[in-house]
Formats: C-alpha cells, sequence, structure tokens
C-alpha cells in the first residue's frame, strides 16, 4: 500500500517555506507551468516537471512544494496529480505568488 501524501493545514504553512520551496528554478519552473495550466484543475507529475528531470528529481521537487504547502498531490491510478494551492496561499500570504510570478516573467524577458 502507498503512503498517502501529507499536506500542511493552511495555518501552518510559513512565508519561509514558500519562499524557500520557490527559490529553486526547476520548482519555480513547475508552479508557472501548473499555474499556466489553470492550476485549479491540476497536471499528472510528468507533464508539469521538465522533460529531462529523472523521476526520483521530479519526485524530490514535488514533495519539497507539497511540502511547504504550494501544492495539493492525490493519486489517480497509477498517475499524481498536483494542483496549486494559490487561492489558499492568497489568503494567507497576499500578493505573494502573484508577485513571484510576475517577477520571475519579467528576469526572463532581459
Amino acid at each position: 500500500m502507498q503512503r498517502p501524501f501529507v499536506h500542511p493545514a493552511i495555518e501552518d504553512i510559513t512565508l519561509e517555506s514558500v519562499l524557500y520551496a520557490l527559490a529553486d528554478p526547476t520548482r519555480l519552473e513547475i508552479v508557472k507551468r501548473l499555474a499556466g495550466a489553470g492550476g485549479a484543475c491540476g497536471m499528472n507529475c510528468s507533464a508539469a516537471a521538465p522533460a529531462d528531470l529523472p523521476k526520483s528529481t521530479q519526485s524530490h521537487h514535488f514533495q519539497v512544494l507539497r511540502e511547504a504547502g504550494l501544492i495539493r498531490s492525490e493519486r489517480r491510478g497509477t498517475e499524481v496529480v498536483n494542483a496549486l494551492r494559490c487561492a489558499e496561499i492568497e489568503k494567507r500570504f497576499p500578493g505573494v505568488i502573484s508577485s513571484i510570478l510576475k517577477a520571475s516573467e519579467k528576469a526572463k524577458k532581459r
């Protein structure tokens, strides 16, 4: 039997953990892809992660994002579907996620 995913309660999420998770370029890219896919509808792990990453590395990045409270993961058969928790994070830390995503787009254009 597979272990269930553990998701922190919104009141347990810290700004430090969110910023730490998004400081890694790969995890930031995953969050941007999930946000671009509508975030709330979710997408499977392999579609959200960069294609060149080994599965074990993908798993690590999704675990960090999940433990930081940025995503919610759910098993559907053999796939794991991830959805952003942006609405919840927005209530806890207004403007943080949108500001980070905007800043990363501006930095990319330079």
